[in-house]
């Protein structure tokens, strides 16, 4: 039976970003079931570009909306996932241009019992600001601008040598990950509590960790490459890292403000 997988996409204010993303996803080898935008608050240029790319697709393109009052990352991806009907989730940002067969790789990779962490291949300020010009996303290893170059080889037999890894290792980052939205179910989804930068992914893959499934890494296959902005303020790191730190302290398996309430 043909497991279907949706492509979670966050995003907040950069259209600019986001188009490069979605022009990405129309070149895939492997079109997803359905593309999810998370959107956190965005303006009215954001809501007309989902429209405008909304025909160009030969599946549904969703778009969950939540109001703009602050860094509420996790509530959005909850909702957006609300909208879901595959049994597969890949989730990245709204920063991250995909390689041609980055939704074949995972699909390739997806396993039972198991969540994926991708990689990304960084893009220095100087080629993120040409591209975001001339609207290019496909990249070559040897591509002028890339740093982190390691990430941009895709080789999909060396892929396997990486294995799973211990249950201990929980970090997360979820630019580039997957997992079943069955077992993203089991422990409620992200954690609504979290606002402001940081952590919501950890605590998210900790608890999926805490409750059976192992992470493994993917190398060399799902390529996705960042496009570069300055970093988000981290004032509110510290309140979100005792929740974590919590989750992990208590073995935590579901979070009491998740998925189901997201509204």
């Amino acid at each position: 039976m043909r497991v279907t997988c949706a492509l979670l996409i966050s995003t907040y204010n950069w259209p600019e970003a986001l188009e490069l993303v979605l022009r990405s996803v129309l070149q895939q080898s492997r079109m997803p079931d359905e593309i999810l935008i998370a959107d956190d608050g965005s303006g009215r240029p954001t809501i007309d570009l989902v429209n405008k790319y909304r025909d160009a697709f030969p599946v549904p393109l969703k778009h969950a909306w939540i109001e703009d009052i602050g860094f509420r990352k996790s509530l959005a991806l909850n909702k957006a996932i609300k909208m879901a009907h595959s049994d597969y989730i890949i989730e990245v940002d709204g920063d991250i241009i995909l390689h041609p067969r980055f939704v074949e790789d995972h699909m390739k990779a997806a396993k039972k019992g198991f969540f994926v962490q991708g990689s990304r291949t960084m893009l220095n300020q100087k080629k993120s600001e040409e591209i975001l010009q001339t609207k290019q996303v496909k990249f070559s290893p040897f591509t002028k601008g890339i740093y982190s170059r390691f990430n941009s080889f895709r080789i999909p037999f060396l892929s396997i040598l990486f294995q799973p890894d211990p249950k201990d290792s929980y970090n997360a980052k979820a630019c580039n990950i997957a997992f079943w939205r069955k077992d993203y179910v089991q422990i409620n989804g992200y954690y609504n509590d979290f606002e402001g930068w940081g952590c919501e992914d950890y605590e998210f893959a900790a608890r999926l960790i805490n409750s059976g499934i192992y992470k493994k890494r993917l190398k060399m296959a799902a390529i996705g490459y960042h496009i570069f902005h300055k970093h988000y303020s981290r004032h509110n790191l510290q309140s979100n890292d005792v929740i974590y730190q919590r989750t992990l302290k208590e073995k935590l398996t579901y979070c009491i403000n998740g998925y189901q309430e997201a509204e």
